[in-house]
């Protein structure tokens, strides 16, 4: 990201965090970094992070999709691992060449405000419209441990179960699914279901080869 910019955009978070206060958490993500994306934050307190800390959901599908005109997300709901939910935007940053370098994002602590709504319905019996269920925040270094479950249950059987064709299967999810931008992923991967990096890399290259078919 470039130093002008990037000076402008903390210049700016630190405006709107002053503005509305310790329960706003404003944090700017490098896209280039997705392990360590967090590159400015203030009242990270909000949702426990720091700078050095990887990608949320959106800086995670940009590294992987590498869409060159996201469309920016606003007012949506987030909850942190604690079970904070959080009124959340998300501001797409591109450099010169109009390319997405970064993410802006604005993370605004409403629990106490929905619990206060919960309890003046209550009081008044008034069932409102369903809000849908609050996005979790989650950061870059949980991500592949959800990942490799999710591609278990895509197989549907444990490890120590699975054959070749199983393995080959469950890598293929993990590597469509961007897994393998994570640093060091290919040695826990490996790890996990008990081949070498040799193999995993043989698996992942057999993938190819059937989607080219």
């Amino acid at each position: 990201m470039e130093t002008r910019k990037l000076e402008l955009l903390k210049q700016l978070a630190d405006g709107i965090a002053a503005q509305f206060g310790s329960k706003c958490e404003v944090v700017i993500h490098d896209v280039n970094a997705m392990d360590r994306s967090i590159v400015y934050i203030v009242n990270g307190h909000v949702s426990g992070r720091k700078v050095g800390d990887g990608g949320s959901r959106v800086v995670i599908e940009q590294a992987i999709q590498a869409d060159a005109q996201p469309r920016d997300e606003l007012c949506y709901l987030t909850r942190t691992p604690e079970g904070k939910i959080l009124k959340s935007s998300s501001i797409y940053i591109r450099n010169s060449r109009g390319v997405v370098t970064g993410v802006f994002s604005i993370n605004y602590d409403v629990t106490h405000l929905i619990m206060l709504r919960s309890a003046v319905d209550e009081a008044l019996d008034m069932g409102g419209s369903r809000q849908r269920e609050p996005e979790r925040i989650i950061n870059v270094n949980d991500v592949l441990d959800e990942l490799i479950e999710q591609s278990v249950a895509l197989v549907g059987k444990p490890v120590a179960m699975m054959n070749k064709e199983d393995k080959i299967k469950a890598i293929q999810f993990l590597n469509q699914s961007g897994a393998f931008l994570v640093t060091k992923s290919g040695d826990k991967v490996a790890k996990y279901f008990g081949i070498s990096k040799y193999t995993l890399y043989a698996y992942i290259d057999a993938n190819k080869r059937q989607e080219e078919k």
